[in-house]
């Protein structure tokens, strides 16, 4: 495996190298037990954490979001309004714990199209939080959900002043009701009431009306909007707009605009679909908006371009305001050049400066005011050249790994085969490269998850590797493992911390 930046045109950015990180393991969720057979709804299909980073939030093919909170914070006076973060260089590394988790999609069927929609996190995108609540924006192939998770008191019946004594004397009543002076309440608990005293000579005792108190709280999860009907093809991606109000929405050849509030309307800014389909050459891959301009955004192709569109030009963006695309070296195409050119997925750096996009083959990362070319390609499945017909016969080459950035700009971090991740330097003068594996480490704490039916999350790392390595083989020497594979993976937004997702399994490294 090329670890090296090869191919590096330009420094990504300026000032002196930065030493390697040291990753460690940190924690795992859903760890399987030896010869546990993985089912297909468990397997983790979206991973994101929240601009703060105090969140992570999870998709899978099942349809279910699971929410993580952080916990390495102290406790000042006991209230939640009190809580305040330690200082992240006192804290031994950021820890998290399973927050809630809530059913989002299922499973549909198109009758018009008679085809099935499965309910597959495909993306997962957080909003802006409010008065304590967190709301996050999930889709499938086909329909968005805009979420509100927020904590609920639980209120319960208390006291109910009933006497089924009193009301022996009448037949009528006597016979509809029980001998038991402990009737049941309406929330299912049985409780012994007081004797009430009459208040005339009739039979029946005074009237009280049940008193009801909020004895504890949990978290309850709302969906607030459903948006839906926008998209004749799959969803590819979601994207939050800088402005709080809007997001993007994605398929394979529209894009489409929406304002949080609207379910019902969406306006189509992109659209690429031909006249005539069979002049279809391209299809959108991935659309994600500029981290500070909320009229700017980018998509990529299945050409493995990159397009730059400004909403204030147009009102339908088919023409770009920069593309950013590499030329074929001449006598290098191939049957494959086209299938590992398309490009997977594409991040904005968090000053908006670069873009990072990921094809079959490398990480590249471009200054969106140089559209020349990348100033940076990082080598990531170089040694699997010689067997691309034969990931093309199993369908690997179609696999689509995500990337994500450092905070601070100063790496990129990518998935590959055998559940591992590759995190490289690309500060001015980095050599970094490093290779992490997702596997069990049995010197390593472990991590309770909260017992749920039918699903688990994680188990984790052996660490880590350096350098280069072309030989096709893991840590131990073995072959690569393509039926494993790392697709998922996120980077806390302001500490070297990386969540990623083997299978059922969340995985958590800090450096």
């Amino acid at each position: 495996m090329n670890g090296s930046g090869e191919g590096l045109a330009a420094p990504a950015t300026s000032g002196a190298a930065v030493s390697p990180l040291d990753w460690k393991f940190s924690q795992v969720f859903g760890e399987r037990t030896a010869g546990e057979e993985v089912q297909e709804v468990d397997i983790i299909s979206a991973i994101e954490f929240n601009r703060t980073g105090d969140h992570l939030a999870t998709g899978d093919r099942g349809g279910r979001v699971v929410l993580f909170e952080r916990t390495d914070i102290k406790d000042h006076g006991g209230h939640r309004r009190d809580l305040e973060r330690m200082d992240y260089s006192i804290s031994r590394h950021p820890e998290f714990r399973y927050k809630t988790e809530f059913q989002s999609h299922e499973p549909e069927f198109d009758y018009l199209k008679s085809l099935e929609i499965e309910e597959k996190i495909n993306k997962i995108r957080w909003c802006q939080t409010a008065n304590g609540a967190l709301f996050l924006l999930s889709t499938n192939d086909k329909t968005i959900k805009y979420w509100k998770v927020q904590e609920k008191k639980v209120k319960k019946v208390c006291e109910m002043n009933v006497d089924a004594s009193k009301y022996m004397e009448n037949g009528s009543v006597a016979s509809s009701m029980s001998s038991s002076s402990k009737p049941y309440l309406a929330n299912e608990a049985c409780k012994e009431s007081p004797v009430s005293s009459p208040s005339n000579d009739s039979s029946f005792p005074s009237l009280h009306l049940p008193v009801v108190t909020s004895q504890e709280t949990s978290l309850v999860a709302r969906c607030r909007r459903v948006y839906t009907h926008a998209h004749d093809y799959h969803i590819n991606s979601i994207s939050n707009n800088s402005d709080g109000e809007t997001f993007i929405s994605a398929d394979d050849l529209r894009i489409n605009l929406w304002n949080l509030e609207i379910s019902n309307q969406s306006f189509n800014i992109v659209d690429v679909k031909p006249a005539n389909m069979e002049d279809l050459t391209e299809v959108i891959t991935c659309a994600e908006f500029h981290p500070t301009h909320c009229n700017m955004l980018a998509y990529s192709s299945s050409k493995g371009s990159i397009r730059l569109i400004d909403l204030r030009q147009s009102a339908l963006c088919d023409t770009h305001s920069k593309l950013f695309e590499e030329q074929e070296a001449p006598g290098s195409r191939s049957f494959f050049t086209e299938i590992i050119a398309s490009i997977s997925d594409i991040k904005f750096a968090k000053n908006g400066r670069h873009i990072l996009s990921r094809d079959y083959m490398t990480l590249k990362l471009w200054d969106i005011n140089m559209d020349s070319g990348p100033v940076a390609t990082f080598q990531v499945h170089e040694y699997l050249r010689p067997k691309l017909c034969d990931l093309y016969e199993n369908d690997s080459i179609f696999d689509k790994f995500e990337c994500c950035l450092s905070g601070d700009g100063h790496r990129v971090a990518t998935g590959s085969y055998s559940n591992l991740f590759r995190v490289f330097g690309c500060s001015e003068g980095s050599t970094e490269a490093t290779t992490l594996e997702a596997s069990k480490n049995p010197m390593r704490r472990q991590v309770q998850t909260p017992a749920r039916p039918s699903r688990s999350l994680g188990s984790l790392p052996r660490v880590l590797r350096r350098g280069v390595d072309n030989s096709g083989a893991d840590a131990n020497g073995n072959s690569f493992d393509f039926t494993t594979k790392l697709l998922h993976l996120a980077w806390h937004p302001s500490e070297n911390s990386i969540a990623c997702a083997a299978s059922n399994s969340l995985y958590m490294y800090y450096a």
